[in-house]
């Protein structure tokens, strides 16, 4: 079977009068959403640190690093923005497998502030690449993440690759070169999570994908069964992939539509147990010192992911799924402040955090969770949350992302700022030039 041919073939013919309406406007959804997690992380350690190691080397001041007052060349702007968009574990999750948005935005954005590009242009490029990167990554899915790979590292390189391919009206054999050079560069390990490292993958991968496709639009060749062939991608990674999972059905379904949003700043497997403590404590009014004991019962990949007993730093926090519970419980809510050092280090949350026990049980959804307090005045108290908020079956409204979005930024942008990206992501598929957006994104004061 001609996967890799079969994609790129679907990538090329595509013409945006296909996409479905539902899928543009969940493709505005996604870029409010993503631009709000890169604006609220622009500032974050992380980014400061690669920018004093990177910005020496940038080449020309071609694209906006948003949040910030800084200029890359395309490349290096690709890189920053994706890596800001995913620190605070904030961003998209598809319902199956990675976080499409971080490797496939900052990539369009960064291009089209290097050659003009119209809103259309970059929404039908973003649905495809999304397409690309999700069908790929499902081919492999679960083996491939199980085994240690960090699939929106791995998979979103061929998203990036795909969706600046068709801004550069790649050819059908320029396309599957775009994605054999994406293949060869796919990389994420699991083993990074809980460090800065993990955000770097997604913005890895945009930068790689990027560079993929200008590579290709040059005749730079690569093989061209690179994802099927003996020594490609899928079987060298992977001993269960599936080819159907990537050329069934294109065209008649988009990956999009399975895009889900999180209410809370940390992965979305502890959303379920976090949204359980909210409510328990919520309705009952109570606080950590009057709870004896914590019970979780979750799906085992929860434990896999976020059993750090005793995180020393807001970013592990968000892989402590006793911190969640315990944070949840305290404030009644999971920002990104309620991630920071000083939360992971506050005494009473320590304290509630380690009577929090949490078992795995194989029958449970991963975004499910049985809840259940114990009280010091002998009372228990139970929840069951069968689907997390801001899981596909509970998803987000529109309201609901500009909330959060104002939210990430607030600090960073000044509220008439913020109100002027929002109309323009709402109206990203109607504007001449797409990047309006990034440059908003701009600040125009290196202020904090």
């Amino acid at each position: 079977m001609e996967v890799t041919r079969t994609l790129a073939r679907f990538i090329v013919s595509s013409r945006y009068e296909h996409i479905p309406q539902p899928i543009r406007h969940e493709a505005a959804r996604a870029l409010l959403n993503w631009l709000g997690c890169a604006i609220g992380a622009s500032h974050h350690e992380t980014i400061d640190n690669m920018l004093a190691a990177l910005k020496p080397f940038s080449g020309p001041p071609q694209a906006t690093i948003v949040g910030r007052s800084e200029r890359m060349d395309i490349l290096h702007a690709a890189l920053v923005n994706g890596v800001s968009s995913h620190v605070l574990d904030f961003d998209d999750t598809h319902a199956r497998t990675i976080h499409p948005s971080a490797p496939v935005l900052p990539a369009l954005l960064a291009y089209a502030e290097h050659k003009p590009v119209a809103g259309a242009e970059l929404v039908h490029a973003f649905v495809l690449g999304v397409e690309a990167e999700e069908r790929i990554g499902i081919s492999v899915f679960p083996e491939h993440y199980e085994v240690g790979w960090h699939i929106t590292g791995t998979a979103g390189v061929f998203g990036a690759a795909a969706a600046i391919g068709k801004l550069l009206k790649l050819n059908e054999q320029q396309m599957c070169w775009a994605l054999g050079i994406a293949a060869t560069q796919s990389a994420g390990l699991r083993e990074m999570f809980g460090s800065m490292c993990k955000s770097f993958h997604p913005g890895r991968a945009a930068q790689n994908g990027l560079t993929a496709a200008l590579l290709a639009s040059k005749g730079f060749t690569s093989s061209e069964q690179p994802i099927e062939a003996k020594r490609g991608w899928a079987n060298v990674l992977s001993t269960k992939f599936d080819p159907t999972v990537v050329t069934e059905g294109l065209g008649e379904r988009y990956e999009l539509a399975y895009n889900m949003y999180k209410p809370y700043a940390c992965g979305l497997v502890v959303h379920a147990a976090i949204d359980g403590c909210i409510q328990l404590s919520t309705e009952h009014d109570l606080k950590g010192d009057e709870i004896e004991g914590v019970e979780l019962t979750v799906n085992p990949i929860v434990l896999e992911l976020t059993a750090k007993r005793e995180p020393g730093t807001g970013l592990e926090g968000k892989f402590s799924v006793f911190h969640a519970a315990a944070v949840a419980i305290v404030k009644r809510m999971a920002g990104e402040a309620q991630f920071s050092d000083e939360m992971v280090r506050s005494p009473e949350l320590v304290a509630l955090r380690r009577r929090v026990e949490a078992v795995g049980d194989a029958s449970i959804h991963k975004l499910e969770a049985r809840i259940r307090f114990r009280l010091r005045n002998g009372s228990v108290l139970e929840k069951h949350v069968k689907r997390a908020l801001g899981s596909f079956e509970r998803p987000l409204s529109d309201q609901d992302l500009e909330a959060k979005f104002r939210g990430l930024v607030d600090g960073v942008l000044p509220d008439s700022q913020a109100a002027r990206l929002i109309e323009l992501c709402w109206k990203i598929a109607d504007l001449d030039d797409a990047a309006e957006i990034p440059r908003n994104a701009a600040k125009t004061a290196d202020r904090r």
